[in-house]
C-alpha cells in the first residue's frame, strides 16, 4: 500500500532567462549594417496544478528539489532564444501552499499562506521563470543606433515552500481507536481501508464516495482521536486538520468496548472537548461554518454484539436530550446502514445549501477594486515609488547608501559589468529614474559608497554622477556617444532621410535656385554681361 504523506517541504527553482545577443549584421558592400542580436528566451516556471487523481504528497517527499529548464540565449541574425519548458506538478485537492521560513539547515515552519488549491484544475505558479535579456537589436533606437552590449537574463525565482494537505470531504467520522470508523467507510462505499482488531489501525485518512439516491457525497475516516489530541497526544494535530474542510461531523461510538472506565457519553464529551480546543485557533476560509456549529450525528456501532444493544438503549435518551440524531448500526451485519446512508445525504444537502448562502453573502460584502485597464508592461503597473534610498552607518563613523527597489534590482541583475557601455546604459537608466537626484537629496556626494541590487548579491560602487561610455579610440578616449559608431554613419539607415527632412531639403533647394536666377537677372540689367563677339584682349583681334 502506498504511503500517505500530507505535509512536505520543497525547494523549487524557476529557470533562468537567456542572455541577449550582441551581434552586428554583415553583408556584401555593407560590412556594418546595424545590430541584429536576438533576445534571450524566458526561463521555465514550476506550476502546481490541483488534480483529483492525486491523493498524497508522497512524490514531493521523494523528490523535494525541482528545477525548471533555463531559457536559451539569443543569437545573431535576429534569432530569439527558445523559452524554457514549464514543469507542471500535480497536487491533491485541498493542498495549501505556505511560505517556508527558518534558518538554512534547520526545520522550516509555516509562513504566509500563498495559495489554497481547492478546485480541480486550479493552478498556482510556485516558482516563476526569469525574463530573458534584450539583444542589441531591441536596444537600438534613434539616439543609440549601435549598442555594443546586450542585457543578461534574469535568474529564475527560487523559494522554499511547505505543502499541506487538508482532505476535502462532506462528512468526517471521528471516534476513539477501534470504534469501527474504517469498517463504516468500507460498508458505505467502495473504499477498502485497512481493518484490524487493535487500536490505531488507521494511520492515514481514508476517503470514500457514497451515493444515496441522487445525492453523492464523500466521507473521511479521521484516524483515532483520544483526549489530549489537540495538545499533541496520540496522533495529535497530525490529522485534526483534515476535519477543517468537512461539513458534517459523525461521532462513531463503540458500544461493545471492554474498557471499564469508558462509556458512550464520556467518549462523546471527550472528543467534543478536543474539537472545541482545536477550533479556537482555527482560521476558516470565507463562507465556512465553524466546527462548533457544524451538524453532529451520533452513530452507535457494533449492534451485532448482544451487550451493545442493551447499552445503546441506555444512552440513546441522553444523546436525544442534547438534540442529536442517533442511529444504531452494525458494520458487520449491515444493520441500519441504509437508513444512515440516506440520513447523511439529507444532512449534507442542507449543509451545502447553507454554505452556498454564506459564500454568496460574503461575496456581496467583499469589496473588489479593479483598475480600468492593466498596462502590459511592468513599469506602468508600478504602484508607489520605484525605489528607496536609505543611509546606513556604523559606530566608527563610516556610512554608505543603499538603493532598494524591485526595478533597480532587476536592472542591476541584467547588466554586464565587464562591458563599459552596458555600465553606461545602466547609469542612464538610473538617472532617468531619478536615482542620482535621490542620492543627492539623501546627502550623498561624489565618491560615497553606494549599494544596490538584490539582497545577498548587491553591487557596491562609488558615486560618480557623470559616466560616459561608448566607442573608444586607441588612447581610450570616447570618439562618439554611447550606443553610436562612426562606421555606421556611411551605411544603411544612417543615410536615410525622413519625409519631413525631404520636404525641408526640397524647399531649400528651390529657394537656392530662385536666388541664383534673381542674381543673374540683376547682373544682366547692370551690364555685367558682354557681347561674346567682342573681345577686350589686345592680343586677339576682333573678327
Amino acid at each position: 500500500m502506498a504511503e500517505f504523506v500530507d505535509s512536505v517541504t520543497v525547494h523549487l527553482k524557476g529557470g533562468d532567462g537567456g542572455n541577449g545577443a550582441h551581434s552586428i549584421r554583415r553583408e556584401k558592400y555593407k560590412p556594418l549594417a546595424g545590430p541584429n542580436g536576438g533576445n534571450g528566451g524566458r526561463g521555465g516556471s514550476i506550476i502546481l496544478r490541483c488534480s483529483e487523481g492525486t491523493n498524497s504528497l508522497l512524490d514531493f517527499r521523494m523528490l523535494p528539489h525541482r528545477s525548471a529548464e533555463n531559457g536559451h540565449h539569443g543569437e545573431g541574425d535576429y534569432k530569439d532564444g527558445q523559452k524554457g519548458d514549464d514543469i507542471v506538478l500535480t497536487v491533491p485537492v485541498g493542498t495549501m501552499v505556505f511560505e517556508a521560513k527558518g534558518e538554512v539547515g534547520k526545520p522550516k515552519h509555516r509562513g504566509e499562506l500563498l495559495a489554497d488549491l481547492r478546485t480541480p484544475g486550479q493552478t498556482f505558479v510556485a516558482a516563476a521563470g526569469g525574463q530573458g535579456g534584450l539583444g542589441n537589436h531591441a536596444l537600438a533606437n534613434k539616439a543609440h543606433r549601435a549598442p555594443g552590449f546586450a542585457l543578461l537574463g534574469e535568474p529564475g525565482e527560487e523559494r522554499d515552500l511547505i505543502l499541506e494537505l487538508k482532505s476535502i470531504a462532506d462528512i468526517a467520522l471521528v471516534g476513539y481507536p477501534s470504534a469501527g470508523k474504517s469498517s463504516l467507510v468500507a460498508a458505505l462505499s467502495s473504499a477498502r481501508p485497512k481493518i484490524a482488531d487493535y487500536p490505531f489501525t488507521t494511520l492515514v485518512p481514508n476517503l470514500g464516495v457514497v451515493e444515496a439516491g441522487d445525492v453523492r457525497y464523500t466521507i473521511a475516516d479521521v484516524p483515532g482521536l483520544i483526549p489530549g489530541a489537540s495538545e499533541g497526544k496520540g496522533l495529535g494535530l497530525q490529522f485534526l486538520r483534515h476535519i477543517e474542510r468537512t461539513q458534517v461531523i459523525v461521532h462513531v461510538i463503540d458500544c461493545a468496548t471492554y474498557e471499564q472506565d469508558r462509556d458512550p457519553m464520556a467518549d462523546y464529551e471527550a472528543l467534543e472537548k478536543e474539537l472545541a480546543a482545536y477550533d479556537k485557533n482555527l482560521e476558516l476560509p470565507i463562507g465556512a461554518i465553524p466546527i462548533s456549529q457544524r451538524p453532529r450525528i451520533v452513530v452507535l456501532n457494533k449492534m451485532d454484539v448482544p451487550d451493545a444493544k442493551d447499552l445503546a438503549n441506555l444512552v440513546r435518551p441522553d444523546f436525544e436530550k442534547l438534540g442529536l440524531p442517533v442511529y444504531e448500526i452494525s458494520t458487520a451485519s449491515h444493520e441500519g446502514l441504509k437508513e444512515l446512508k440516506f440520513a447523511l445525504a439529507r444532512e449534507v444537502s442542507k449543509t451545502r445549501e447553507i454554505v452556498r448562502k454564506l459564500e454568496a453573502e460574503h461575496e456581496q460584502e467583499r469589496v473588489v477594486i479593479k483598475p480600468l485597464e492593466m498596462a502590459r508592461n511592468r513599469a506602468k503597473n508600478q504602484v508607489g515609488p520605484a525605489f528607496n534610498v536609505i543611509r546606513h552607518g556604523d559606530p566608527e563613523g563610516n556610512y554608505w547608501f543603499v538603493v532598494k527597489g524591485e526595478k533597480i534590482a532587476r536592472m542591476v541583475i541584467q547588466t554586464d559589468f565587464n562591458n563599459n557601455e552596458a555600465v553606461g546604459y545602466l547609469a542612464d537608466r538610473l538617472a532617468s529614474l531619478g536615482v542620482e537626484d535621490a542620492l543627492k537629496a539623501a546627502g550623498a556626494v561624489e565618491g560615497d559608497e553606494v549599494h544596490m541590487g538584490p539582497a545577498g548579491n548587491e553591487v557596491v560602487f562609488n558615486l560618480e554622477p557623470t559616466i560616459t561610455a561608448g566607442a573608444e579610440g586607441l588612447d581610450d578616449a570616447p570618439l562618439v556617444s554611447r550606443g553610436d559608431d562612426i562606421r555606421l554613419r556611411d551605411y544603411g539607415y544612417a543615410k536615410r532621410r525622413s519625409n519631413s527632412q525631404r520636404r525641408v531639403d526640397y524647399h531649400e533647394e528651390m529657394d537656392r535656385r530662385a536666388e541664383a536666377r534673381a542674381e543673374r537677372e540683376r547682373e544682366r540689367r547692370a551690364g555685367h554681361w558682354s557681347d561674346p563677339s567682342v573681345t577686350d584682349s589686345p592680343e586677339q583681334p576682333n573678327e
